[in-house]
């Protein structure tokens, strides 16, 4: 077995937990208003945690935006665009949330942020991150998994290069999504809101025990790595012509064989997968990906090794093997 060199990454004082970035997910709406007014719960010793409530008008329509997805507003070229040029409400949104909370790749920005989703789609609970390169993040991930054994969460990487990130948690030094479903958009549900809770607890305990100088060791971590966005099939005038099958929808994360069942056309005929592997789907049929034109994710599974992690000593300096 092949044995890794540590990494070292520096302690996290300053954390963001963000809720109603699409203003119709719930869950984390009503846990970030109750944080805003009752934040003890957060509180560790050796970092400052900080509820915000992201879009606030959407939050009040209960729409999940007003002008566009405030969580596709994070790319480098909206960020500087110039307010002066009667810009949409979630991209003058998002410029302030990047004062806020970063800028990105500053040094005076967060260190962490959760961002907090729900989804009707039929995925459990999800830990998304920007990139499986991101160690820190891949073994905040791993301890939740492994804390929460009942939760069964499962790990997604966007795999985004640097020049590609676009959503509001990569203005941090580190990331994680928490998508939790099934839930319908405009409503919560208390097992869901809950599942959420913990999960959000045990990445703030991940946190403060790497801080206190908990060494966490070389591991392996079962990801699935985003792929592409499957479309619906489309007639000629660009309307969708087919729909999720029986039996492909609620199976996110299920394995998707070459030949299975993906779409059912309105005159019964089933269309089936023509790739040339065997992928996991996920957010199958999610209401909100319609206008995305994404009938579901298509991720491959693979086991990844992960290197030990350990907290920068103080007086230390980051040198090779190290990271911010």
């Amino acid at each position: 077995m092949t044995s890794y060199r540590a990494l070292t990454f520096a302690p996290l004082s300053r954390v963001a937990l963000v809720g109603g970035t699409h203003g119709n997910e719930m869950s984390g709406i009503f846990l970030t208003r109750h944080w805003l007014k009752s934040p003890f719960e957060l509180q560790r010793s050796t970092l400052t945690v900080t509820p915000v409530l992201a879009n606030q008008p959407a939050v009040e329509r209960c729409v999940r935006y007003i002008d566009r997805d405030l969580n596709r507003c994070f790319t480098s070229e909206i960020l500087q665009l110039d307010s002066k040029d009667g810009l949409p409400l979630e991209v003058c949104r998002a410029k302030e949330l990047d004062r806020l909370l970063g800028p990105r790749g500053s040094e005076e920005g967060m260190h962490l942020i959760i961002d907090l989703h729900n989804t009707n789609a039929n995925t459990g609970n999800t830990l998304i991150i920007n990139n499986s390169t991101n160690h820190f993040c891949t073994h905040m991930a791993s301890y939740i998994q492994r804390t929460l054994e009942g939760y069964e969460c499962q790990v997604l990487a966007l795999e985004l290069k640097d020049s590609n990130l676009y959503d509001l948690s990569s203005v941090a030094r580190h990331d994680l999504g928490v998508e939790v479903g099934p839930q319908a958009h405009g409503v919560v549900r208390a097992e869901n809101m809950e599942r959420m809770r913990k999960i959000v607890q045990t990445a703030l305990d991940f946190v403060e025990m790497f801080n206190q100088g908990v060494e966490f060791p070389e591991c392996d971590l079962d990801i699935y790595r985003h792929v592409r966005n499957m479309d619906y099939p489309r007639d000629a005038d660009g309307e969708i012509c087919a729909v999720i099958h029986p039996e492909r929808q609620d199976r996110d994360w299920l394995p998707l064989h070459p030949g299975d069942p993906i779409f059912l056309t309105l005159e019964g005929q089933t269309i089936r997968f023509d790739g040339d592997r065997t992928v996991h789907p996920t957010f199958i049929n999610e209401s909100a990906y319609y206008e995305k034109k994404t009938a579901f994710s298509v991720t491959e599974r693979v086991r990844v090794r992960l290197p030990p992690i350990h907290r920068l000593r103080e007086g230390a300096t980051l040198g090779e093997g190290a990271s911010q």
